[in-house]
């Protein structure tokens, strides 16, 4: 099989290609990736030089870029990672989200139209969903209704929006996941737990927005490269899919936890002014991943992070 996988320099997107060597080491794999600031050909390593391993430098904007990926490698799957993700850049300016996110996508769409593909599968977030109350029992499902928060989950909510689309269109199979989270080595050091992480390791104070009481969901990134290849395979055409390891903590405790595991002072802990429109809680109900494909996540928060903290501390 010829996989294209978009965005593959990335923190998510090199897990998966790590991980779908492992699974399938005959296989071509092409990365393709603009190269911003968040990716890394180190991620890489041992891959890049190996054999059925292509590295494409584009941007999925560029449709002869695009174009010409695909008429070279043909591929069997594209697996779109790539996106501008960090929610605080989305808020200072929009534009860049607004033409990775969703004119992107639409530029990788109509190359699996035009010259064909098995499969497009778009990753997406759980932020499309919107907020919870802090004390709400309740999780969404797939069938939950859209209402994104901010630039960045409303940027992925249409670019969903706009590949079931071309399922509709265009007979177009497509699969779309949707996952909490993400957590483990190599990550950028702008996301929550590299940043205190590296804060501690450099002795800095450990900034959390207003209250540390919003709460989000946690997955250690290998569980999550683990269903997006599942669903990529077995998923149904057209299928959206919840991607959760059912770990929910505030950010504080999280922040505490960090502390309390590298025995740093708890007081260097600082409360900053909060996010515009800081979404409370995410929660999402992943039993039909479970249940369709026999998913599981098995990699526990507490062996997670204790195996992140570890990379930081070699890599720092």
């Amino acid at each position: 099989m010829v996989y294209i996988v978009t965005g593959g320099a990335g923190f998510i997107g090199s897990n998966f290609i790590r991980y779908l060597r492992r699974q399938q080491p005959d296989s071509m794999i092409v990365c393709f990736d603009k190269m911003t600031y968040a990716a890394d050909l180190a991620h890489l390593e041992g891959i890049m030089s190996g054999d059925r391993f292509d590295f494409v430098r584009g941007d999925i904007c560029d449709r002869d870029a695009v174009y010409s990926a695909f008429l070279k490698y043909h591929p069997d799957y594209l697996i779109n990672f790539a996106a501008e993700s960090h929610v605080d850049r989305s808020i200072n300016s929009a534009e860049q989200f607004c033409q990775s996110n969703f004119y992107g996508v639409s530029v990788l769409l109509d190359a699996c139209v035009k010259y064909g593909i098995k499969r497009y599968h778009q990753v997406s977030t759980d932020e499309v969903y919107g907020d919870i109350p802090l004390d709400s029992p309740l999780s969404f499902t797939e069938e939950a209704p859209l209402r994104p928060g901010n630039p960045y989950s409303a940027t992925k909510a249409g670019a969903d929006m706009l590949v079931l689309s071309y399922r509709h269109t265009y007979g177009l199979d497509i699969t779309i996941s949707r996952c909490t989270n993400n957590y483990g080595p190599m990550q950028d050091a702008e996301k929550l737990i590299p940043r205190m992480i590296s804060n501690i390791l450099d002795n800095k104070k450990l900034p959390v927005y207003g209250t540390g009481n919003n709460i989000r969901d946690w997955i250690f990134v290998e569980d999550h490269c683990a269903a997006v290849l599942d669903i990529v395979l077995k998923g149904c055409a057209g299928g959206i899919y919840n991607v959760s390891a059912d770990h929910p903590v505030t950010n504080l405790d999280l922040v505490r936890m960090l502390c309390d595991m590298t025995s740093y002072p708890a007081d260097r802990i600082e409360f900053v002014p909060d996010r515009k429109g800081h979404d409370l809680k995410y929660s999402i109900d992943c039993s039909r991943l479970k249940t369709e494909l026999g998913w599981e996540p098995k990699v526990s928060f507490d062996d997670g992070i204790r195996e992140t903290l570890k990379w930081y501390k070699d890599n720092i």
